[in-house]
C-alpha cells in the first residue's frame, strides 16, 4: 500500500515549507493492495521530534492538533487537511521536520519539510548564519551577481517609490519579499534574519556575521566569511562604523514596546516609525547605511529592514490590522503614485518614467514554489494580509519568530 502527500499542494520537493500560518496539504492512496475498505490513516511529528514540529487541523476551523486520523477512499482520491509550524518550534536546518503517515503501527510515508521562519539575527545557529552569508554572498557574486538589481532599486532616484509617504512598509515588505525569494533559489532553506536595533546584538556585529569597523571606517571579516568579497557600484567593500557599542549597545530610537504604541491607526504609525525608530537606526552609524542613497549597498540595510517590516507585522496583529480597506490599517489619501492600495508598485510593474523612475531593474517579482500570492506585478494592498489569516490566498511565505499567527 503506498500513499502520496501534497504540501502546499504540490509534490515538489521545493516546496515542502512552512510557517506558522496554514499550508494545505493532502494525502491520497496510490497502492489498495489488499485494502477492501477505506483506509484509516494518522498523520503526525515522527517521534521525537527534535527539529521543528508541526500541527495538522482538519480545516481553518478545527482545532490545531499534533495528529490527525484522516481516511483514505479506495478510489485515491485526495484528502485534504492543513499544516503549521508550532509557534515557538521553528526548524534549525532544512529537512528537520518529520510528517510520518501512519497505519496502525506500519509508517506508510515520511515527508521530509522544513518550518522556515525569519529569526532574530542575533539568535541564529553558527549553521543559519553561515547558509545566510553564503546565500547572499552568491547573489551578490563579488559585484556581477542578481543583487545588483536591489541595489538599483533603492537610490535617491527611487526614493519616491517606498519613502515619505504611505507606502513606505508595504513596498519595503515587497523588496524584501523579492530579495528573500532569491535567496532561496540558492539555498531555500534560507530565510531573511531581522537585526533587532533597540537591543544589545553582539553575535550580529562580528567578523563571522556582518564583520566589525576597521581603519578608515571599513568593515573587516573574518577569512572564512563570504562577505569579504562583498562589492556593489564596482566598489568592493563596506564602510560602516557605528556610533554605539553594539556588543553592549543599541542603536538610536525608541524601543519596540514604545513603536507599538505610537499610534492604532496605521497613519500616525507609519509617519511616526519611519523617522524613530527606522531612521534613527540607520544614522546610529557612519557609512553608506546612514543615506537612503546609499543604504542598500550594505547587507546589514536588510536585517534592518526586516525588523521594521517585523513592527510593522507586530503592530498588525496587536490592532488587527491585516484588512487593507479596514479603517485604522492604511492611510489611502496619499495622491503620489505607487501609494495607493490599487496601485501597482514600481519596479515589478516595470512602469518607467513620468512619475515613476527612468528604469525598472530586476523585472517581476520572483515567485515561490509554496505561495502563489502577491504575484508578478504586486499592488499596494496585496502587502497586508501576509500571513492569509482571512484569505488563504493571499499569504505571501514568511513569518517571524515571534509573530504568532493571528
Amino acid at each position: 500500500m503506498n500513499v502520496v502527500v501534497l504540501i502546499n499542494n504540490s509534490a515538489s520537493p521545493s516546496a515542502r515549507y512552512v510557517t506558522w500560518s496554514q499550508s494545505p496539504c493532502s494525502v491520497r492512496l496510490t497502492n489498495t493492495s489488499g485494502a477492501t475498505v477505506p483506509v484509516l490513516v494518522t498523520v503526525r511529528n515522527k517521534p521525537p521530534a527534535s527539529g521543528g514540529r508541526v500541527s495538522f487541523q482538519l480545516n481553518r476551523s478545527s482545532a490545531r492538533t499534533a495528529s490527525l486520523n484522516l481516511t483514505l477512499p479506495l478510489s485515491g482520491a485526495s484528502v485534504n487537511f492543513l499544516v503549521s509550524g508550532d509557534f515557538g518550534r521553528s526548524s534549525k536546518s532544512d529537512g528537520d521536520t518529520i510528517i510520518q503517515v501512519m497505519r496502525g503501527a506500519l509508517v506508510l510515508l515520511e515527508v521530509p519539510i522544513m518550518v522556515r521562519i525569519r529569526k532574530n539575527a542575533n539568535t541564529l545557529t553558527a549553521g543559519e548564519r553561515d547558509r545566510f552569508i553564503t546565500a547572499f554572498a552568491t547573489l551578490n557574486n563579488r559585484g556581477t551577481g542578481r543583487f545588483t538589481d536591489f541595489r538599483d532599486m533603492h537610490t535617491r532616484v527611487t526614493q519616491t517609490q517606498g519613502h515619505d509617504a504611505p507606502g513606505f512598509l508595504p513596498w519595503h515588505r515587497s523588496y524584501l519579499l523579492d530579495l528573500e525569494r532569491e535567496l532561496q533559489l540558492i539555498d531555500p532553506g534560507v530565510a531573511l534574519p531581522y537585526w533587532r536595533f533597540d537591543q544589545p546584538a553582539p553575535n550580529v556585529f562580528t567578523p563571522d556575521f556582518m564583520g566589525v569597523a576597521g581603519p578608515n571606517d571599513e568593515v573587516r571579516f573574518s577569512a572564512g566569511n563570504q562577505l569579504q568579497f562583498w562589492v556593489t557600484d564596482g566598489v568592493p567593500g563596506i564602510v560602516r562604523s557605528p556610533h554605539f557599542n553594539p556588543a553592549t549597545g543599541r542603536a538610536d530610537g525608541i524601543s519596540e514596546a514604545q513603536t507599538l504604541a505610537i499610534s492604532t491607526t496605521y497613519t500616525r504609525f507609519r509617519l511616526d516609525m519611519e523617522f524613530n525608530p527606522h531612521g534613527l537606526a540607520h544614522t546610529s552609524f557612519e557609512g553608506s547605511i546612514r543615506s537612503i542613497g546609499t543604504a542598500a549597498r550594505d547587507p546589514l540595510f536588510f536585517l534592518l529592514h526586516t525588523n521594521v517590516d517585523r513592527l510593522w507585522a507586530k503592530w498588525q496583529r496587536q490592532f488587527i490590522r491585516f484588512l487593507a480597506t479596514q479603517p485604522g490599517s492604511y492611510d489611502n489619501t496619499s495622491t503620489r503614485t505607487g501609494h495607493r492600495l490599487d496601485d501597482t508598485m514600481w519596479p515589478w510593474n516595470r512602469v518607467t518614467g513620468g512619475s515613476r523612475p527612468p528604469t525598472a531593474p530586476g523585472g517581476p517579482l520572483a515567485t515561490s514554489s509554496t505561495v502563489s500570492a502577491p504575484g508578478l506585478a504586486p499592488f499596494v494592498r496585496d502587502m497586508f494580509d501576509y500571513q492569509g489569516g482571512f484569505s488563504p490566498t493571499a499569504r505571501l511565505g514568511f513569518d517571524y519568530d515571534d509573530v504568532r499567527f493571528a
